[in-house]
């Protein structure tokens, strides 16, 4: 795969509507903010993205090659684990951390950035976890094919945090995001938020109890203390040179 072509691999299938203003394979028309790709890969990452990528597919979430929307079958998949998923991984560094710790448990990753893809598959090619299962995607694609309360945990860490006013609406923590992530869960699962942008805690505490969550804080440092079994990303790492505070928002599903 060259790097051109990588980049193309990863983008929304589809260009043009038909009449009822969806794409060829069906796909409703969402629009996607955000970057699909950064700088220039190197060599070893498009061998990667090539080589491994496939072999970590959680099976048919793309609307060209499932557009019945069949749900997933994350039974055979992982073998009747519980199964957590993570939002926007970044570089990988956390969810090759919860994998490796939780060996017991299988871990879904999404990203639609390639090269945090990249830097995810070099993680994987150095460790020996078997647990995870990546989509190199939209999220709200994934969560179109999860079975209903199929998923025992959720993680949102440091998401784009979006500061205009004007583009608050594409944050994730929004209806459009949280419904379908909340149906996609079990009742009692835990929900994980990290952010160090103030207003992104606001609306998360608005937004996400409207979802069909409660919030477990019962004390400041239930939101000041990173969680037990964390660790620390590099997007934390530059919000804390540049004096930020992060914030750790725990939610359970209710119902």
């Amino acid at each position: 795969m060259s790097d051109d072509n990588a980049r193309t691999a990863f983008t929304e299938v589809g260009t043009g509507l038909d009449a009822e203003g969806k794409h060829a394979s069906g796909a409703p028309w969402r629009n996607f903010y955000g970057r699909f790709k950064g700088k220039q890969l190197k060599p070893n990452q498009v061998r990667d993205l090539d080589e491994m990528l496939p072999g970590l597919s959680p099976g048919a979430v793309g609307w060209d090659e499932n557009p019945d929307r069949l749900p997933l079958d994350l039974e055979a998949l992982f073998g009747g684990r519980d199964v957590w998923l993570e939002v926007g991984f970044g570089g990988g560094e956390h969810l090759v951390h919860q994998a490796t710790a939780n060996p017991d448990v299988g871990i879904i990753g999404a990203e639609p950035y390639v090269n945090g893809i990249a830097m995810l598959l070099g993680k994987l090619r150095k460790s020996s976890v078997e647990n995870v299962r990546v989509h190199p995607g939209d999220a709200r694609d994934l969560m179109d094919v999860l079975p209903a309360q199929s998923l025992s945990r959720a993680f949102l860490l440091y998401p784009d945090p979006w500061p205009k006013a004007r583009h608050h609406r594409r944050r994730f923590v929004t209806q459009e995001h949280l419904a379908p992530l909340a149906r996609a869960l079990k009742p009692g699962a835990i929900f994980r938020v990290a952010t160090d942008i103030p207003d992104y805690v606001r609306q998360t505490l608005e937004e996400v109890p409207q979802a069909g969550f409660e919030w477990l804080a019962e004390g400041p440092t239930d939101w000041r203390q990173p969680w037990q079994d964390w660790i620390s990303t590099r997007y934390e790492q530059k919000a804390l040179r540049e004096g930020r505070t992060p914030h750790y928002l725990t939610f359970r599903r209710t119902g």
